[in-house]
């Protein structure tokens, strides 16, 4: 099933699944916000596909898809987990994971703008899939991985490098507002057979600009839910987004920076387009 947050014929957002340009709502069943979706579990998963599934189940046609998560506990991001990636940028790739936060004010949806701050002139793109959590849990073991996945969405990293790799602590140059967009969907995760398999690609006014697979992934999931988890207890909705492949502007020679009235569009094979416009910082 495709979980999002939509706005029909009234300005209250609201979640619900989607299916073939149609969209359900699960307020019926007492779920106005996903991350209390997400909380209520399996046995609520469970219901809510068979009134999905239900051929009474009213659908509509006509509405505006937003980010499908606005408040999860945590943002984990990834750094350098493609290798062409981290020798584009050349760092190192360490011998676990590098993560870092990026504060949920940062999220935007689709469709939405990517505003560019004025106090930087270095703003990036990264396409990444990403994974968002269901079930909570501390120390959890690489075998028991997909226990704890509700599914999989698309995460745009936008990150200003002059700001980010003025220190090294990453956290601020990712987190402007705006520079998480996410969507347009999560699709859960019994839908997509193997995450490790998926094309990723990033275009920009129609230009790709990056293209792989996730099969390139250095720490693959099971690695990334362990080691974050042997740290930090994963709560449910928390999201964590797996890298970027090569290609960003930091690598480009001529580096290649946003600039504003770009088109950037990420498709992730088997989970849909996310598309964002940049604009200047008014």
């Amino acid at each position: 099933m495709q979980l999002v947050r939509f706005t029909h014929s009234t300005s209250t957002p609201e979640v619900g699944l989607l299916r073939k340009g149609e969209v359900c709502s699960l307020q019926t069943l007492g779920y106005s916000d996903t991350l209390q979706f997400l909380n209520a579990g399996p046995s609520a998963w469970k219901k809510a596909r068979a009134y999905f599934e239900d051929a009474d189940t009213p659908f509509h046609d006509e509405y505006n898809l937003l980010v499908p998560i606005t408040n999860p506990p945590r943002i984990f991001g990834i750094g350098l987990n493609y290798l062409d990636h981290a020798a584009e940028a050349k760092m190192q790739v360490q011998k676990v994971p590098t993560v870092f936060l990026k504060l949920a004010s940062s999220i935007a949806g689709p469709g939405e703008e990517i505003i560019l701050p004025y106090n930087s002139s270095q703003v990036d793109y990264e396409a990444e899939l990403a994974v968002v959590i269901g079930k909570g849990g501390y120390r959890i073991q690489p075998d028991a991985w997909q226990e704890h996945v509700f599914g999989y969405t698309i995460l745009n990293d936008v990150s200003a490098r002059d700001i980010q790799l003025a220190t090294t602590q990453w956290n601020l140059g990712k987190s402007f507002p705006t520079f998480t967009p996410i969507g347009p969907v999560i699709v859960s995760q019994d839908e997509i057979a193997d995450p490790h398999a998926l094309s990723i690609q990033l275009t920009i006014n129609g230009e790709v600009l990056q293209s792989a697979n996730t099969r390139d992934l250095i720490f693959r999931i099971p690695a990334l839910i362990e080691y974050i988890s042997s740290i930090v207890p994963l709560l449910p909705g928390d999201i964590i987004s797996t890298g970027t492949p090569p290609g960003v502007g930091l690598g480009r020679s001529p580096q290649r920076w946003l600039k504003p009235d770009e088109k950037i569009e990420i498709e992730i094979e088997k989970i849909g387009v996310l598309h964002n416009r940049t604009v200047a910082e008014s």
